[in-house]
């Protein structure tokens, strides 16, 4: 910052604009991203508490982890209950440890010294100082990495951060009725409270409709074609049971179709997946989606007015065209039909499989699920469709 421009104040300027415009995009990004985290787990770091967040670390001094924490901790978080998450989401991306009660220090994060260069020539202005960026750790590149191409150890860290997701729900309005200060006059508890008193009606109870969270259904394609992903999605599938448990439904389709919401309802993710894997009887089978979805659409009335999941790469063995009569029938009762494939994210990806050509005209969105960014970016999705 130069001298003489520093201290002046720009009117209508947010306080700490100016420290937080010094900072490099670099440093913005890594602060954004870390935000977006703190999203994807259920702190509610929304835009305002984001922007708050950088003036604070603009002003600590972004390149200081201690800053860095605490401006995160004091602007991210919403009530006590958002801690325990914050400690776990900041070690997992700065590559640092949770802070425990009595520690005098922030936990520690990686830091990159950048220099900035003159014209190319390596040299720096008289006055110019050094910027520090705080960086994420490699558990930041692991999340647009490639499901399939991962490591036994990436894996396992992908699965730990599925484990930490919190899936928010978009609320619907409720054929139910609940107390409420404002809203339509409930003769009932009026009546009651009316003749408590005596016969006086000292006050006029209301009620309004309650809100429910939307249902979800995801239909898994456990194929052989789908098998580098198949465990992936149902962890994925685990943690919106987890979240909403009464509102999530989960089955595996293949060559059967397979119910595995109770299975995924326990806490555990090792011990969901396994019973999971016992349940389901046609892993690493053949596809036969137009089958299943008619089986599943006559037997099972949950897609009405919910937001159905299809993950899979559209390698359908049988007919097409019943594929796309059975997608069509969806659609008419679902809220909206979201269809998840692994390939989408490849560069250079076109939907040319018999499968997904008939489905495609009667899928509300067409989105990729091979890494954790695009699991995280469907869970967003969730909550506002």
């Amino acid at each position: 910052m130069r001298e003489g421009g520093s201290r002046r104040t720009t009117a209508g300027a947010l306080p700490g604009e100016g420290v937080a415009a010094t900072m490099t995009a670099t440093m913005t990004a890594t602060m954004t991203g870390f935000a977006r985290t703190l999203r994807a787990a259920g702190v509610p770091a929304d835009h305002e508490r984001t922007q708050a967040f950088l003036r604070a670390a603009g002003h600590l001094g972004a390149g200081d982890p201690g800053s860095v924490y605490w401006a995160g901790r004091l602007t991210l978080c919403a009530g006590p209950d958002d801690l325990p998450r914050y400690d776990r989401c900041f070690a997992a991306y700065f590559g640092g440890e949770p802070a425990r009660a009595g520690r005098a220090a922030p936990p520690a994060v990686t830091v990159v010294r950048h220099v900035a260069a003159a014209d190319g020539a390596g040299t720096r202005e008289p006055g110019d100082q050094e910027a520090l960026a705080a960086t994420a750790s490699p558990t930041e590149v692991l999340r647009r990495r490639d499901v399939a191409r991962l490591t036994a150890a990436e894996r396992e860290e992908i699965n730990r951060l599925l484990a930490l997701l919190r899936a928010r729900r978009e609320q619907r309005r409720s054929r139910r009725f609940t107390p409420a200060a404002r809203g339509v006059l409930d003769p009932r508890r009026t009546m009651r409270e009316t003749l408590r008193r005596g016969g006086e009606i000292a006050r006029l109870r209301r009620r309004a409709p309650r809100a429910t969270p939307r249902r979800v259904v995801l239909l898994v394609d456990v194929s052989g074609s789908m098998a580098p992903y198949a465990d992936t999605l149902l962890r994925f599938a685990h943690a919106l049971v987890r979240c909403e448990p009464r509102a999530t439904e989960v089955f595996s389709v293949g060559t059967r179709l397979t119910r595995v919401t109770g299975e995924l309802r326990r806490r555990d993710a090792g011990a969901a997946m396994l019973r999971v894997s016992e349940a389901i009887p046609d892993w690493s089978g053949g596809t036969r989606l137009g089958e299943e979805l008619k089986e599943f659409l006559d037997r099972w009335s949950c897609a009405r007015g919910a937001v159905v999941v299809i993950a899979s790469d559209g390698w359908e063995r049988g007919d097409p065209s019943l594929l796309g009569a059975q997608m069509a029938r969806l659609s008419r009762l679902a809220r909206r039909v979201v269809w998840v494939n692994p390939h989408k994210g490849r560069e250079g990806y076109l939907p040319l499989t018999g499968g997904m050509r008939a489905a495609l005209p009667h899928v509300g969105a067409f989105v990729a699920g091979h890494s954790l960014a695009a699991f995280e970016e469907l869970a967003e999705r969730l909550s506002h469709a």
